[in-house]
């Protein structure tokens, strides 16, 4: 048993079809071709200066810098990951004319999971992940993140997976997130095995 409650160790898996119905922009360039580079440690100070402009503009609950780009070392798409928790996701009046101010912009609009929003910066380099208070995702992000940082085997494993699953999604680089589920799932049943703390 891992400590863990189900709504922690149950991942979400959309479907292509409710990745697109999500879609309510225009779909950032970055998404029409997957490029994995090597850890580059700008990329913690991009994070640090994302976030100085964020807490000024909306009312934050919690900020964090989550996805590869978060663990050092890791070979990651050069887009800095933010989850951005707000007092109700769902009130998008709350927080998004703010964020277009500072040259984000809406691109995905997901109600059925978690009350997901996603906002894009103007060089699409940030992937600003919005959501209300106490749902499952973040924590897992947090879970992901903090166990590459301290897991060297798996950090390989996960940056292998990614740089063969950019090769192998060349001509489809929609499929790329998806397709790398399965390396997900296997490292986080490790987490989950191990148990919190």
């Amino acid at each position: 048993m891992s400590g863990y409650p189900p709504e922690i160790t149950e991942r979400f898996h959309g479907t292509p079809e409710q990745l697109a119905a999500g879609v309510v922009g225009e779909v950032p360039r970055r998404w029409q071709a997957i490029v994995v580079e090597e850890y580059d440690p700008a990329w913690a100070g991009r994070f640090d200066d994302a976030r100085a402009a964020l807490v000024e503009a909306v009312d934050v609950v919690e900020i964090e810098h989550v996805g590869s780009t978060a663990v050092p070392g890791l070979a990651a798409k050069p887009v800095i990951d933010i989850d951005l928790t707000v007092a109700d996701s769902a009130d998008e009046a709350g927080y998004v004319p703010a964020l277009l101010r500072l040259g984000y912009r809406l691109v995905l609009r997901e109600p059925w999971w978690h009350g997901h929003r996603m906002l894009v910066s103007a060089e699409d380099d940030v992937h600003l992940h919005i959501w209300p208070p106490g749902v499952p995702e973040p924590v897992r992000h947090r879970l992901f993140r903090d166990w590459l940082r301290t897991h060297p085997d798996d950090l390989e494993l996960y940056a292998q997976a990614k740089r063969q699953l950019a090769r192998d999604t060349v001509e489809r680089p929609g499929d790329y997130s998806l397709a790398k589920n399965d390396v997900i799932d296997a490292i986080f049943a490790k987490i989950f095995a191990a148990g919190p703390g």
